[in-house]
């Protein structure tokens, strides 16, 4: 997976998941938002969570992403909202980020659970910068129904790398946390998340002809293409689940 052609993929993106930003802004009202609070958001892409909530609710927080391009964006977008003193964001590998024990009352890390090596691990390597009485966020795609053999090759994804949706619930529950909300990504969202990718290459392609890298971006693009067209606008869901901790999950 190159960070460069997601860079430039998401180049026309504010929220780097299938999630409207109705949807955001509902999930901020399902976590009780108020300027109290404080989360850390791991992976934060380009901030537009933190800085809009930030904006709407009053918290402030921390952003964490290995992106220098996701990171510059997310940079200019908290001054667009006027909340630089209320947000910071920090380059750096956001499974390795330095936790303070039980700090924040938030801790998020929306679609990019690549960072613990998948859901369960991802979840662990959260826990310790949660309160006690704190809200875990975590965005994670699901099977709405078994897809056929080959669209696990054709999406580039391992057969038990994500399992249906009640499968996601015993996992969150294999690690110590209890389901208390979520939000799904509907349709529209997977759409407007995956087609202006396709124009943001198109355009960049237009752009730099001779980019070492053009070919490849190319077939990237369009083997992704074809393979949401045909499995993942039918198989594939996501959604960001609203989490607790278990009784006895902290010392």
């Amino acid at each position: 997976m190159s960070l460069r052609f997601h860079e430039i993929a998401e180049t026309y993106h504010r929220i780097l998941n299938p999630f409207t930003e109705e949807q955001l802004m509902l999930l901020g009202e399902i976590c009780r938002l108020d300027p109290e609070l404080t989360l850390l958001d791991l992976a934060c892409g380009k901030g537009e969570m933190l800085c809009c909530w930030a904006q709407t609710f009053g918290i402030c927080g921390v952003g964490v992403d290995i992106s220098k391009v996701f990171l510059a964006a997310a940079n200019q977008r908290a001054a667009e909202l006027a909340v630089e003193e209320q947000v910071t964001f920090i380059e750096g590998d956001a499974g390795r980020y330095p936790q303070a024990a039980h700090d924040f009352d938030i801790v998020s890390c929306i679609g990019a659970t690549w960072i613990g090596n998948g859901l369960i691990g991802t979840l662990e390597l959260m826990k310790p910068a949660l309160k006690a009485d704190g809200l875990l966020l975590v965005g994670e795609p699901f099977w709405i129904e078994p897809p056929p053999d080959e669209a696990y090759a054709a999406m580039g994804i391992g057969e038990d790398d994500f399992v249906s949706l009640d499968q996601t619930l015993d996992r969150m529950e294999t690690a110590g946390f209890r389901l208390v909300e979520m939000v799904l990504a509907n349709l529209d969202g997977w759409d407007r998340y995956e087609a202006p990718q396709w124009m943001a290459i198109d355009d960049f392609l237009l752009a730099h002809p001779d980019d070492p890298e053009a070919s490849a971006l190319r077939n990237w693009r369009d083997k992704n293409q074809r393979a949401y067209l045909r499995y993942g606008r039918r198989y594939f869901g996501w959604g960001i689940f609203v989490l607790r901790l278990g009784s006895g999950q902290l010392a």
